[in-house]
């Protein structure tokens, strides 16, 4: 999630997947083009338990990566208040509203014809029913599968179906042939994915380590957390990483921790690691690394990028 180590660990336990551009090159356009042959919106829309009996024109958005969904499927115009983690696009309409404790009368106070959020907090879900205000929930996703699925449930009920077919497909043909493009190897790399300086990481059965998965990766981490008791996030020591010595890692704290490269070969006994040796700690953004929307393309493209760097 800008924001500090231990509110990152807690919303991603919480979720149990993930709720942090040095290495991404390119941010996913905020605004696809239209075309294709998805069906036209027509209202009423239903989405699961939500339906909508016209186009909502004032949403209020309590999620970072929901904000960067909207946006990117041209539903821009009708947010008219995102919470106060939403950093991206640079447009959307940031307020003080907080996704962390949400109260009920303040998102009241925006008017809203439509709430979309993460997760349950406060039971804000049942306070908003009560005011009759629409709520849809887009919780951390646990596959790139939930990521296509919520983009194309909010096309359907924001009245851009059309556009969330058309960005889900791109995402799909970009990952496909970033995935395709890779070197080809008789082992596989290893990394560590830092969280935080405290050593918090996510292992291969979270949303973030299927994305390392796909690049061809091991994750030095997953026997740290085999019996899925640190639901894929678990706390490595700094014996346990010296010993399994990564090929490559990866720093999604740069900007909450202000870790880099360097402070990384500071660390006591990280010097002769094989990553810190090669020049192969990469920093990542830690919005991009932590959410599961459009720009998840862009944390693809930087692990693929890093796995090319290194001989075959």
């Amino acid at each position: 999630m800008s924001r500090r180590t231990p509110r990152v660990l807690t919303a991603l336990l919480a979720a149990a997947a993930l709720t942090l551009g040095g290495c991404a090159e390119k941010a996913a356009d905020p605004t696809p083009a239209a075309g294709g042959d998805a069906p036209a919106a027509s209202f009423p829309a239903t989405v699961g338990d939500l339906t909508l009996e016209k186009r909502p024109e004032k949403i209020v958005s309590l999620s970072p990566t929901a904000t960067e969904m909207l946006f990117a499927i041209g539903a821009g115009p009708q947010v008219t208040a995102v919470d106060d983690q939403s950093n991206y696009p640079a447009e959307a309409p940031k307020s003080d509203l907080s996704a962390f404790q949400p109260n009920a009368e303040a998102i009241a106070g925006k008017a809203p014809d439509l709430v979309v959020l993460s997760d349950d907090r406060n039971k804000i879900v049942d306070q908003l029913a009560k005011l009759k205000i629409p709520v849809f929930q887009t919780p951390a996703a646990k596959t790139l599968d939930d990521t296509y699925q919520q983009l194309t449930d909010l096309g359907t009920i924001t009245g851009h179906p059309t556009e969330a077919a058309d960005l889900t497909q791109r995402m799909k043909d970009d990952i496909a042939k970033l995935v395709k493009d890779l070197p080809q190897r008789s082992a596989k790399l290893t990394y560590f994915h830092e969280l935080g300086p405290e050593l918090y990481t996510a292992t291969s059965n979270t949303f973030i380590g299927s994305l390392y998965t796909l690049a061809g990766l091991e994750n030095i981490a997953d026997p740290s957390d085999a019996d899925g008791k640190a639901a894929g996030y678990p706390q490595l020591s700094q014996e346990v990483i010296v010993k399994a010595d990564p090929d490559l890692i990866f720093l999604a704290d740069t900007k909450c921790c202000q870790q880099t490269p360097a402070a990384v070969q500071a660390r006591s006994g990280w010097a002769g690691l094989s990553a810190v040796k090669n020049n192969q700690v990469v920093p990542l953004d830690d919005d991009i690394a932590s959410r599961w929307g459009p720009r998840v393309v862009d944390h693809v493209r930087a692990i693929v990028d890093a796995v090319a760097k290194v001989p075959a």
